[in-house]
């Protein structure tokens, strides 16, 4: 800015992720411009001639979901911070062209999205333009999921997820659960935003959930350090907390079946499950797994797993570890794949065999990352009901015939 005599520099020097302001000529650090135990997440605009940034941040509120989303402005010296949202719920604003309006849309899991206009002068609301309403939707049977939250592994540290029931859901009868997973170290994954997106896989008697453990992104530094050098982690001492404290509130969470399934770094991650916690995790479906951070894009891998190698790179290897496989799994691969190497799902079908190992293998011809498709999701379905329900699917080549005949 100001003709590169000065710039503005995102940093989690303090433990969180927050901004400073530099003189860009000395390179000295003129000030800190914001502050607190809440995180940055994104800069809209900087506007030089009145010092302001206008920008997105999450956890400015002690006890709610710290993931929310709400917009902000402030000086360039750190005063005046003004908080342009205020619904409890995540939001999505859009600016006019001349800031002088601005729309804010906000929702959450189960609260439908509101839109509205603003005065961005005041803040003052001057229309609603819009509030969702569902009730056809909660009528068909359709039903929200439920946020959880449960403390993490060091006692002090809130984990959030959300839990998906079947429409027909029981609470005297027993679920077993099935976990999806992405613990990839560049974000947060559990939805914060409303949706009406189902879990299929509930409607053939599980409970699906998903989890933000330790290791991911969007909270503090020491929350998400916990990756570094160590992607193995992926945050399973919080998600099995997690899921006990569930477990604990409610009778019909079955936490003695246990299946996961994810893709790419949630490939890795569900196996990984099988190999570093077969005490709690008895199933699992892994779809183009990063199984070894050494042989897998350099770009994402070296930024958590660090440069030089070494032994942390072995220790986190779904390959070097394949001879403690315990459970049952699927592995799930596409022939050209471009995100990550095929290869490195042949390498722990390698190291699998080599260990005597029993696993199934899905094979897509010209498949890319996250392949399988229609066909696959259903082999999914299958491979969970048969070992984890406990019940036999369909013959579906007899079902076809009989459709065909």
């Amino acid at each position: 800015m100001n003709d590169e005599r000065e710039f503005i520099w995102a940093s989690e020097r303090d433990g969180w992720n927050h901004l400073y302001l530099y003189d860009g000529v000395t390179g000295k650090l003129k000030n800190q411009i914001t502050k607190g135990n809440w995180v940055v997440r994104a800069v809209d605009k900087v506007d030089e001639e009145k010092r302001q940034i206008w920008f997105q941040a999450s956890g400015m509120y002690p006890g709610k979901d710290p993931y929310f989303i709400h917009y902000y402005r402030i000086n360039f010296d750190g005063s005046e911070l003004t908080p342009m949202t205020e619904g409890d719920a995540s939001h999505t604003v859009a600016f006019s062209a001349d800031m002088k309006y601005y729309v804010d849309t906000w929702s959450k899991v189960d609260l439908p999205p509101v839109a509205e206009l603003h005065s961005t002068e005041d803040k003052k609301l001057l229309m609603e333009i819009e509030r969702s309403d569902i009730q056809d939707l909660l009528k068909a049977g359709w039903r929200p999921p439920e946020v959880f939250t449960a403390m993490g592994r060091d006692g002090k540290t809130d984990v959030w997820g959300v839990i998906y029931r079947p429409t027909n859901f029981d609470p005297s009868k027993k679920y077993p659960v099935i976990e999806s997973i992405y613990a990839g170290p560049q974000g947060s994954f559990v939805p914060k935003s409303f949706t009406v997106a189902a879990q299929p896989l509930t409607e053939l008697g599980f409970i699906i959930v998903q989890i933000d453990g330790m290791g991911t992104n969007n909270r503090s530094k020491a929350f998400h350090d916990v990756a570094f050098k160590n992607l193995a982690d992926a945050g399973f001492a919080d998600r099995i907390l997690w899921h006990k404290a569930v477990a604990a509130k409610y009778p019909s969470y079955d936490i003695s079946r246990v299946g996961i399934f994810g893709t790419s770094a949630g490939g890795q991650s569900a196996m990984g499950a099988l190999l570093f916690h077969p005490e709690f995790y008895q199933v699992a479906v892994s779809n183009s797994g990063c199984h070894d951070n050494r042989m897998d894009k350099i770009w994402w891998n070296e930024q958590w797993m660090s440069w030089p190698l070494g032994p942390h790179y072995a220790a986190s290897s779904n390959v070097d570890n394949a001879s403690r496989l315990q459970g049952k799994l699927l592995l799930v691969m596409g022939e050209m794949d471009t995100n990550v190497d095929p290869a490195s799902t042949l390498q722990v079908v390698n190291a699998l065999i080599k260990a005597n190992k029993k696993f199934d293998l899905l094979f897509v011809p010209g498949g890319g990352h996250g392949a399988g498709g229609a066909f696959g999701q259903r082999l999914l379905e299958d491979f969970f009901v048969h070992n984890l329900l406990g019940a036999e699917p369909p013959d579906w080549n007899k079902l076809k015939e009989k459709k065909g005949s």
